[in-house]
C-alpha cells in the first residue's frame, strides 16, 4: 500500500484534477484507491459530485479524542474519497495548540490503510499544518507543473519542506516524480519549460505531460472523473498515460 501526497503550493496546477484522474485512473484497472480531500477549497470533493456533505474529513481532524472515523464515501467499487468542506478552513488555528498536531491525519488513516493499495492525498496549495499533516504518513510526493514561465518559482522552498518533514517527522518520505500539466505543443514556451524541468529534477521528470484540454475542465462540473466523461478524450490519453507510468515507476 502506497499513500500519496499530490503538492505544489501554487494554485492553478492542475493538482486537484490529476488527483481525481490519477485516482480514477488506479481504480480502472482495479486498483483500491482512496482518494482524501485535505483542502479546505472542498474542489477535489465537488468535483467527484458530493455537493454539501453530511460528514467531511473536518469532523474526524477536530476530534482530540480520534472517535470520529473518517468519512469514506463510495464513488465507484474501487475508488472511494473522504470529503473536505469548508469548515476546514479554520482548522489550522484549532489544531495549534493539539498535541502531535503534525501526526493527526496519520492516526485517523491507521487501520484503514489496509483496505487500500494507494491512498491519495489532495494537498491545499499552502506549507500549513494541514499539508504537513498529509506529507506525515505520506510514502510519496508527486508535484504537478504548470507548462509557465513561473511554474517553479519557489521550487526551492517546497523541496526544503519536504526535506524537512523527511529529517523531522518522516524519513520514507521520497519525490516520486514531476509532470507537466497544461502543456500546449504548440507554444515554444512548453519546450523550453519542459527542458529547465528536466534539468532541474533529471529523472524524477515523468515522461507523460498532461495536454489543455477542455475536457478536464468540464469534466469535474459535471461531478465526474475524465475516464467517465471523455473516455477518447486527449486528457482521458493522458492520464491514463500517467497513471501507467506511476505504476512502473513508483
Amino acid at each position: 500500500m502506497k499513500i500519496i501526497s499530490i503538492l505544489n503550493h501554487k494554485g492553478g496546477t492542475g493538482k486537484t484534477t490529476s488527483t481525481a484522474n490519477i485516482g480514477a485512473g488506479l481504480a480502472r484497472l482495479n486498483k483500491k484507491t482512496l482518494l482524501i480531500d485535505i483542502d479546505p477549497q472542498a474542489n477535489l470533493t465537488e468535483g467527484l459530485g458530493l455537493i454539501n456533505t453530511e460528514k467531511s474529513i473536518y469532523d474526524s481532524i477536530k476530534d482530540d479524542k480520534y472517535k470520529t472515523p473518517l468519512p469514506i464515501v463510495e464513488i465507484s467499487e474501487f475508488l472511494h474519497l473522504v470529503p473536505s468542506s469548508l469548515d476546514l478552513l479554520g482548522a489550522e488555528l484549532e489544531l495549534v495548540s493539539r498535541s502531535k498536531r503534525e501526526s493527526i491525519l496519520e492516526k485517523l488513516i491507521h487501520g484503514i490503510n489496509i483496505n487500500y493499495d494507494y491512498i491519495i492525498i489532495d494537498c491545499p496549495p499552502a506549507m500549513g499544518l494541514l499539508t504537513l499533516n498529509a506529507l506525515v504518513p505520506s510514502t510519496t510526493v508527486l508535484v504537478p507543473l504548470e507548462a509557465e514561465f513561473y511554474a517553479y518559482k519557489g521550487i526551492d522552498r517546497l523541496i526544503n519542506i519536504i526535506e524537512n518533514v523527511q529529517f523531522n517527522f518522516n524519513p520514507e518520505l521520497a519525490i516520486g516524480g514531476v509532470f507537466i500539466t497544461k502543456c500546449n505543443s504548440q507554444r515554444i514556451l512548453t519546450d523550453s519549460i519542459k527542458t529547465s524541468v528536466k534539468k532541474y529534477f533529471g529523472e524524477k521528470l515523468f515522461d507523460t505531460s498532461i495536454r489543455v484540454n477542455v475536457a478536464l475542465a468540464e469534466a469535474p462540473v459535471s461531478g465526474q472523473n475524465i475516464f467517465d466523461y471523455s473516455p477518447t478524450s486527449n486528457g482521458a490519453i493522458d492520464y491514463g498515460n500517467l497513471v501507467d507510468e506511476i505504476l512502473m515507476k513508483i
